[in-house]
């Protein structure tokens, strides 16, 4: 065999993923928050960029204040008549009509004594005023509420009250609680630990060793915190919590400590074993249950709860005039950008660096990728939004039972896109309809054959179905998890058992026994 070096030119694909690419394919799985953020990090980098902004109403003539214009729409206040007039040397008639009554004429019309009218003031001054000294009587000048007409506005938001944070409330009740320095700097340490929830997350054992400080002292703390209102704050688990609210309410009998003391019990609803470790009957240990559930497993929750987040769709649902269905994205979860190529132009003209023309040059190319991203972005998400709604829409006109299967695949095939561009433009993604805003994901789901050769249908159909036939049994005829598969399989529905189950578990429905010791429970 002879070896022989040679030149051969091939032509092949290959998939090159560039940069750019690498850009499109990170932002069409972000989400419209991550998005915003990522956008934003763009502005600030990219000098070409800019927001664009949309109209504000506030047009006014190039090189005019906004105070000039806002003038020139209320009136002249340069000389002109305008309906004000003008302040300091306007007709000051009004004045002279109001107050030219004497002081008798004015206790006449208010039958009384201006002693009485002007009770805060001194009688000279009022009957001075009354007599015709206009100035005593004219309006207080602003700058005894806050603010004038020469400076500036009153700082109305210095007036506004802060919501207290738990920390903070915990706090202001230390510092009324004890005067030891060293009490107070351990108590701060401790409620320093304490969640969001108002439970101590941490150890005694490691606070004493960090702070130096003998255990019982640690302990003889957090004791004075956990008297704290809100009642149950500072506990380290659930019972503790609840028995803490218990004592404050003084409830805290030995019935209800062996009932707090074994609340896997509870949980389970084993009934029989809870009367027998409690020692009462059945009426008893009901008033009991009933008590336990008034508390509240989570006292720090009403303090510097976070600001709940609102889904915002991407895209929105709704129906047209003719039956059909409108798919349109949401303008507010879509920022927009432009290039700013004046900008660019007179820049580039003055660069003399190759650096800086170097410079120039990438911000632009990155500043036009940029935006064509965001516009391919954009009409991807609608295309595989508006296949989701043409193959669900009698989710969208009857409701959950009516989800059909559906995968990435599916909607891939019918769109001409590949599998995994369709689940990330899924991903992070929502569409709002009239039953709500929804994930993308949650109209792919897996189909559960039919039975006697009946169509497929749902998992999250099923799944409903599963929780319908659960809420409408009979207290009398609670159904097994068999009685649940008998029932589907009348209606066409091929599922095993153990699928129930997990369907069941995954509503967080108790098993069948469960469900029937607290029917029993509420029957007695």
């Amino acid at each position: 065999m002879s070896l022989v070096q040679r030149l051969e030119m091939r032509q092949g694909q290959a998939l090159v993923m560039t940069p750019q690419l690498l850009q499109a394919i990170k932002l069409l799985q972000l989400s419209h928050l991550d998005l915003t953020a990522y956008v934003d990090a763009e502005l600030e980098r990219n000098p070409l960029l800019e927001r664009a902004e949309g109209e504000t109403g506030d047009e006014r003539p190039p090189g005019e204040t906004p105070s000039e214009s806002s003038v020139d729409r209320h009136g002249d206040a340069e000389g002109g008549e305008g309906d004000g007039g003008d302040f300091d040397g306007g007709d000051e008639s009004w004045i002279a009509t109001t107050l030219t009554a004497s002081g008798a004429d004015m206790e006449s019309a208010l039958d009384t004594r201006l002693d009485n009218v002007f009770a805060d003031e001194n009688p000279t001054h009022a009957r001075e005023a009354a007599s015709g000294d206009m100035l005593s009587l004219t309006p207080a000048p602003y700058g005894n509420t806050g603010g004038s007409f020469d400076g500036e506005a009153p700082d109305f938001e210095a007036t506004l009250t802060s919501e207290m944070s738990l920390r903070e409330h915990l706090a202001a009740q230390l510092d009324l609680a004890t005067r030891d320095p060293v009490d107070r700097l351990i108590g701060g340490f401790l409620i320093d630990a304490v969640d969001d929830a108002g439970y101590f997350r941490e150890s005694i054992d490691e606070v004493a060793e960090r702070l130096g400080t003998p255990l019982d002292t640690v302990a003889r703390v957090l004791k004075l915190v956990q008297s704290f209102e809100p009642a149950g704050i500072a506990a380290r688990d659930l019972a503790e919590c609840l028995a803490l609210q218990l004592r404050d309410r003084d409830r805290f009998d030995p019935a209800m400590q062996a009932l707090v003391s074994r609340l896997d019990l509870v949980a389970k609803r084993d009934f029989a074993s809870l009367r027998r470790l409690c020692g009462v009957d059945d009426e008893d240990l009901v008033d009991m249950l009933a008590e336990l559930r008034r508390l509240d497993p989570k006292p720090g929750r009403a303090f510097g709860a976070r600001a709940v987040e609102v889904l915002i769709p991407d895209v929105f649902v709704r129906a047209a005039p003719d039956g059909s269905w409108l798919v349109e994205l949401n303008a507010e979860a879509l920022p927009r950008v432009l290039v700013n190529q004046s900008y660019y132009a007179r820049v580039s003209r003055g660069a003399a660096a190759e650096g800086d023309k170097a410079f120039l040059s990438e911000c632009l190319q990155t500043a036009n990728w940029l935006t064509r991203s965001l516009e391919q972005r954009a009409r991807t998400i609608l295309k595989v939004a508006s296949e989701i709604v043409r193959q669900q829409d009698a989710f969208f006109l009857h409701g959950v039972a009516h989800l059909r299967p559906l995968n990435l695949k599916t909607v891939a095939e019918a769109i001409g896109m590949h599998e995994s561009t369709v689940s990330r433009v899924t991903s992070n993604k929502s569409i709002g309809t009239s039953r709500g805003t929804l994930e993308m994901k949650y109209f792919f789901t897996a189909a559960i054959p039919g039975a006697a050769g009946t169509a497929s249908h749902s998992s999250e159909a099923v799944r409903h179905r599963i929780k319908q036939l659960v809420d409408g049994e009979a207290r009398s005829d609670v159904l097994s998890d068999d009685a649940l598969v008998q029932r589907l399989r009348d209606e066409g529905i091929d599922i095993a058992r153990r699928t129930v189950a997990k369907y069941r578990e995954s509503l967080r429905i108790p098993s069948s026994i469960e469900r029937r010791r607290e029917h029993f429970a509420y029957t007695r």
